[in-house]
């Protein structure tokens, strides 16, 4: 956890010698005797244990107190050692040759070879055996670490018969807690209760590293001393890797005060350091046999196996959905966003992965932030310090006040901080923010009670009750996954600045040439838009029973041709309906009573520097489609599918049916090429084309980022726009009898002066210019005018300025798609967009 524990710890245990105790439990024996083989330590029940008439003294040889095939047995295991820190285990070796059978377990402390050994259970050892296999199996069964830490806790007490067995787990700041537990039901539970840390001295901790089984038989048991206590050089036997060695006189108190008469302790050891511990209590004194101590010794290895394999699939889960979110992240800001407008996606993507209550981002100078999070001013009080106090990698607190004074101003509402440095040397950084809550923590006992008075003797503590402490002013613990995904994050982010340095660079020249580009590509635009006008009048002549009908039916595609653009530019340059632009671009060649293509799926709108790639894409694909593909052929149609997948991604499926047999093209043109290549390389989507014999299939996917809801899905064919029905007598004289028209383009006004002619408009006056416009005004007010807004390098306001005064209902063409708003401003009835036609006039003059 996060939160730091008091610092107060049990010094003088601390320096306790507690493997320099020269004294051994009374169950056991040992003998410790150099390379030449004789004897340099001895414990003082050596003689009883054995049947020897005295303890063997300083420098007998071995072969004076075991027999031959013993000592064999015990020196090929001594040979067999792995290191210093190993032992060797031989169960039912007779030392003596008289029929006494011992367990015994061998190691090399300080150039000596150190021989233990106790009786064997000869009659027992097979069942100890027989146990390994089925305990092993039902730890294998466990998914989880607390199923495996409650099956651990039952059958290691099913194995020994302890009182209690619990699993306990250290927290970062070295306290413990005890996270399993399986008892007999006369024993207060322990379970959720937290030991200080000072409770397991730093030396103790070093040693169960290092030799991870201690047991403690008897507690009220005298130690059995080591004869002589010291050695040549005056030190005492070194009994780090001791299975008998003696406890400290603290220790044992401190059981005792537990209520605690034998323990047993196996360390829990992963990559060399404590995870955690198995500890077993009896209230009277307990010794299970040596053998089935070793299978339970082998119980916690493999519990440490299971155990790291379980961290180990967690972790690599953990990498995985960190390798799926950056990559989302990445793909997602590598379009162009700044890292300050990228704040509500990372947000988004942070929510379920790390927990937070608030956000901040400074990036450029620029600050944004969200939910419970410091307002500018008070971050940027703390911004120059989180990299040089912090330091440059990711940094977690529960309350970052106790790192950062300047950060108490809004401690009350932003406490705990997630710190992700963005770059050296500069105050750019991402700031994930905890709220502050009261939490209780359940010691086991008052962990004061374990300090001393100064010039006092230290007293281990009698009082083991839960003992309740509240912590105020921290947030909740940043657990070490939410710890890993957030540096995997700032490590994609900081990738995400230097790409986009490298890109600015790289976009400055892009721009130029890019110009040139749109400009070949305006050339190509228009030579296409005429070819395909001219495909319209061809196809549309079998259609058309009259002159009339034909220009009605042209008029109606050139229309929906021009509506493509318009979607583009609507809404001041904002998100525009992909349906729309797809019927736009597919109406021309179908008919109100016969559509030529299905649309189904859910409409989006699309943002503008999306938009105008799949107005290009659907373009190309409908242009060749008229030329080559289904819309080529009478019976031939299109079939349009929109879905969003699972990550928010539009798929987009074109399918043409009914058409001529398909060939691939034998040359990738430039249209080729923007079907193909568009999507891909300026919006970071898929595209796939297949030319296939009964139809081109398309396929494309455009990123999220893209992307709106727009609507309810499309179930039913949007049909295409309805053509009018051709006029087949001259209509009615219609009201205004004189219309003024003002229009810089001599063909659009000849046109213009003819279609409302046709609707019986006597009196048409052209102009081309604001002074010949005001001067007719002037000489004769009309009815009803025309005006074209942009008139070259002149604004009609002044024209409409002087309708308006003259009290002339007006309406204003134009090609432009915004300005909606300031057209109505000057007072304009209504806006013609162009191109327009006799059936646009037609309904300007009948509502006029």
């Amino acid at each position: 956890m996060n939160y730091q524990q008091r610092t107060d710890t049990l010094t003088e245990c601390d320096r306790e010698a507690i493997h320099h105790i020269a004294a051994v439990q009374s169950f056991g024996g040992l003998i410790a005797a150099g390379e030449d083989g004789l004897v340099a330590h001895a414990s003082a029940n050596v003689a009883d244990l054995l049947g020897l008439a005295q303890t063997p003294a300083p420098g007998t040889p071995l072969a004076r107190i075991i027999a031959a095939p013993a000592l064999g047995t015990l020196l090929q295991a001594l040979a067999n050692l792995a290191g210093t820190d190993t032992q060797e285990r031989r169960f039912g070796i007779d030392l003596t040759g008289k029929g006494h059978f011992f367990d015994c377990a061998v190691h090399i402390s300080c150039g000596l070879r150190v021989i233990e050994f106790e009786h064997h259970a000869r009659n027992d050892f097979a069942d100890h055996v027989s146990m390994i296999v089925p305990v092993i199996a039902q730890l294998e069964q466990a998914a989880t670490v607390a199923a495996l830490c409650d099956t651990a806790a039952r059958l290691v007490r099913q194995m020994t018969g302890y009182d209690r067995v619990m699993i306990y787990r250290f927290h970062a700041d070295e306290s413990g807690e005890v996270i399993a537990e399986d008892r007999d039901q006369a024993m207060e539970p322990l379970k959720g209760l937290r030991y200080p840390a000072a409770d397991i001295p730093q030396q103790a901790r070093e040693l169960f590293r290092r030799n991870r089984f201690r047991i403690i038989a008897d507690m009220d048991s005298e130690p059995v001393p080591i004869l002589p206590a010291t050695g040549p050089d005056d030190a005492p036997l070194d009994l780090s890797m001791s299975m008998l060695r003696s406890h400290s006189k603290m220790h044992l108190a401190y059981m005792r005060n537990m209520g605690v008469g034998a323990s047993l302790a196996i360390a829990i050891v992963r990559h060399d350091r404590l995870w955690g511990m198995i500890s077993c209590h009896h209230r009277s004194s307990r010794l299970p046999p040596y053998s089935l101590r070793t299978v339970a010794e082998l119980l916690s290895q493999t519990f440490s196996l299971m155990l790291d394999r379980i961290l180990v699939a967690q972790a690599e889960a953990l990498r995985e959905r960190a390798r799926q979110l950056n990559d989302r992240l990445l793909v997602r800001l590598v379009g162009g966003v700044t890292l300050a407008d990228s704040l509500p996606l990372i947000e988004e993507l942070l929510r379920e992965a790390v927990p937070h209550d608030g956000i901040s981002l400074f990036a450029d100078g620029e600050y944004r932030a969200s939910g419970a999070a410091p307002d500018e001013a008070e971050f940027r009080a703390i911004a120059p310090l989180l990299a040089s106090t912090l330091g440059g990698a990711t940094h977690a607190s529960t309350r970052l006040a106790d790192q950062l004074p300047e950060a108490a101003s809004f401690a009350g509402r932003a406490a705990g901080a997630l710190v992700l440095p963005l770059a050296r040397g500069t105050r750019d950084s991402l700031v994930l923010w905890r709220r502050p809550l009261d939490r209780v923590i359940q010691w086991a006992g008052d962990p004061a009670k374990a300090v001393a008075a100064p010039g006092e003797p230290l007293q281990p503590r009698s009082s083991f009750a839960a003992w309740q402490e509240t912590v105020r002013g921290h947030s909740a613990d940043w657990s070490a996954d939410e710890c890993e995904i957030a540096a995997r994050l700032r490590r994609t982010l900081i990738e995400v600045i230097l790409r986009m340095s490298e890109d600015l660079t790289r976009e400055r020249a892009r721009a130029a040439a890019q110009q040139d580009l749109l400009i070949a590509e305006l050339n190509h635009r228009v030579r296409n838009i005429l070819g395909l006008i001219r495909a319209l009048v061809s196809q549309s002549q079998a259609e058309a029973l009259s002159v009339p009908g034909f220009a009605a039916i042209i008029g109606g595609r050139i229309a929906a041709l021009a509506t493509a653009h318009e979607n583009i530019t609507a809404k001041n340059w904002g998100p525009a309906s992909l349906t729309r632009l797809i019927e736009a671009e597919l109406a021309p060649y179908g008919s109100a009573d016969r559509p030529r293509f299905r649309l189904t799926g859910d409409d989006v709108l699309i943002a503008p520097e999306a938009y105008t790639i799949l107005a290009l894409v659907v373009h190309e694909l409908a242009t060749n489609s008229a030329k080559y593909g289904s819309l080529s052929a009478p019976a031939g149609s299109v079939a349009v599918e929109l879905a969003r997948t699972a990550f928010g991604d539009l798929a987009l499926h074109w399918r043409e049916v009914g058409g001529p047999p398909v060939t691939a093209p034998t040359r990738a043109g430039f249209g080729s090429a923007i079907i193909t290549r568009s999507v891909p390389h300026d919006l970071q989507g898929e595209a796939d084309v297949r030319y296939k014999l009964a139809g081109v299939e398309a396929d494309f996917l455009v990123p999220a980022r893209y992307l709106t809801d727009a609507g309810p899905p499309l179930s039913q064919p949007i049909a295409a726009r309805p053509v009018p029905a051709p006029q087949h007598e001259p209509p009615a004289p219609l009201q205004p009898a004189r219309v003024l028209v003002v229009e810089d383009s001599i063909i659009i006004a000849l046109d213009t002066e003819e279609n409302l002619k046709r609707l019986g408009v006597g009196d048409v006056r052209l102009e081309s210019s604001v002074a010949g416009a005001l001067a007719a005004i002037a000489e004769s007010p009309p009815d009803f005018a025309i005006i074209d807004f942009n008139l070259g390098g002149e604004s009609s306001e002044p024209i409409a300025e002087a309708l308006r005064a003259a009290g002339v209902r007006f309406v204003l063409a134009t090609g432009y798609a915004e300005g909606a708003g300031s057209f109505s401003r000057l007072g304009a009835d209504a806006v013609l967009r162009k191109p327009y036609g006799m059936t646009e006039i037609e309904r300007l003059l009948t509502g006029a």
